[in-house]
């Protein structure tokens, strides 16, 4: 294995030596197509919000170029090839930016917030753009119509981002909702819903920025690809806090996610550490906060179903019409396309931890029988389950945890601190452990009697 360097160039014209340490590997990262225009979708982007009438900050850009580097790093560094313990690796970034200043003082708020997001080492260090991109961002003509956007919302094509937008339409806001367009199955389900949105609400001027981001699969020459992608939240909530800038005024980027797995707590030993996502846990999302400070950006991200179980986000929907209409064509599923080998079409699987949460909630929501989702396993209850494959595990994981804080209610209080830190978060700690245990409650319901056993 080797440490891991990632330096960024604007241009070809930008020839800067970065020197590498010690049992480091370095990888220049081109930022720019051709002679000027800015690559790996941020040209892109810029141009779609300006047809939007919306012009973001050159730190909102900075941003963006960070979370290039980020998700070039995360993507094309392969854990197995490149970490000692098969999971965590070194990377250093070098960042050209509008301001070094201000970001070498922000860099160790965003090196614990990479550091617990990823499970890997960080090291961010920043240096100023070349003088002919000192400015990137074209000046707004004069206009007397200012855009409309009153806020922002994730749109992954999840359930939960779904409902937040379905929420806050109904509420007669005008969002501009945040999707970043990553592998196809995700991006399908984006666009019907965000078309289906569009066929509801027609008097209303809401839409959305959709940001395409990949790299060569060769990058890191000799290094293989990896596919966990544990860091591609930071690029969902860049693209967001980018086009947060331009709104000229302060913001709330929110990002809907129901409680449970925004805490995240392990259901059993076996998924600490690697296993356990973090995308929207509290500590990520204060880290966040303190980083927009940090930069001086106006505005904030805020999960707003924080204290709500994915069934409770369902049942409170202010629209549950549109919901049990459009709901069928989100995506919960970690891996839609698993069925393919079966020669079966992108499906939820019906037994991942995301799908379970995902029909627990439904119908808790709606009721036995009433969600329409295709599931690969449509009955759980039809057979043994195997706990040495896929259809079984997360069952089995999550019959253990029901029991296990049955047995021990109060446990409950304990388990939350888990995932991580909760030191922001002392004046909810009640809270936290009261969704966890209505999570687990809700899954429950739609576990029980499913009989799991190793082959």
């Amino acid at each position: 294995m080797k440490r891991q360097l990632l330096a960024g160039r604007f241009g070809p014209d930008d020839q800067l030596d970065i020197p590498a340490g010690r049992d480091e590997q370095r990888t220049y990262l081109q930022l720019v197509a051709g002679e000027k225009s800015l690559d790996h979708g941020i040209a892109g982007a810029l141009s779609s919000l300006k047809k939007l009438g919306v012009t973001p900050s050159e730190i909102g850009v900075d941003l963006l170029v960070l979370a290039a580097h980020v998700h070039a790093a995360d993507t094309r560094i392969s854990r197995a090839e490149q970490s000692q313990d098969s999971w965590t690796r070194e990377i250093r970034l070098v960042v050209p930016v509008s301001d070094a200043p201000r970001w070498m003082a922000a860099a160790p708020i965003l090196e614990s917030l990479l550091n617990f997001l990823t499970g890997d080492r960080w090291e961010l260090g920043f240096r100023v753009r070349p003088s002919r991109f000192e400015s990137v961002v074209e000046p707004a003509a004069p206009s007397l119509i200012a855009h409309p956007f009153d806020t922002l919302s994730l749109f992954s094509g999840g359930l939960d981002s779904l409902i937040g937008a379905i929420d806050l339409l109904h509420s007669g806001k005008t969002p501009l909702l945040i999707s970043h367009s990553g592998d196809g199955a995700a991006s399908d389900a984006q666009n019907k819903l965000f078309s289906g949105l569009k066929a509801h609400y027609k008097q209303s001027s809401f839409e959305r920025l959709r940001v395409g981001m990949a790299f060569k699969q060769d990058l890191i020459k000799g290094v293989g690809p990896e596919d966990s992608t544990r860091g591609r939240s930071f690029l969902f909530f860049a693209i967001g806090v980018f086009a947060g800038t331009g709104l000229g005024r302060s913001f709330t980027l929110r990002v809907p996610e129901n409680g449970l797995i925004a805490l995240n707590v392990p259901l059993d030993p076996l998924r600490l550490g690697s296993n356990s996502t973090r995308t929207t846990h509290p500590y990520y999302m204060a880290r966040w906060n303190d980083l927009l400070s940090a930069l001086g950006i106006d505005g904030k991200v805020w999960n707003p179903f924080w204290d709500k179980t994915k069934g409770e986000m369902a049942s409170g929907c202010l629209d549950p019409g549109l919901l049990k209409q459009l709901a069928g064509d989100s995506l919960s599923c970690s891996s839609p396309t698993k069925g393919r080998w079966k020669g079966l079409g992108i499906e939820h699987c019906g037994y991942c931890l995301p799908c379970l949460i995902r029909r627990a909630a439904l119908e808790a929501a709606w009721g036995a029988g009433n969600d329409d989702t295709r599931y690969t396993v449509s009955d759980l209850h039809a057979q043994i389950l195997d706990t040495r494959k896929a259809e079984g595990v997360q069952i089995r994981s999550f019959q253990y945890a029901i029991v296990r804080l049955k047995k021990q209610p109060q446990l409950a209080a304990l388990l939350i601190h888990k995932p991580g830190s909760l030191a922001d978060e002392t004046a909810h700690l009640d809270q936290l452990a009261d969704v966890y245990k209505r999570g687990l409650a809700e899954v429950g319901k739609l576990v029980a009697g499913v009989q799991t056993k190793p082959s």
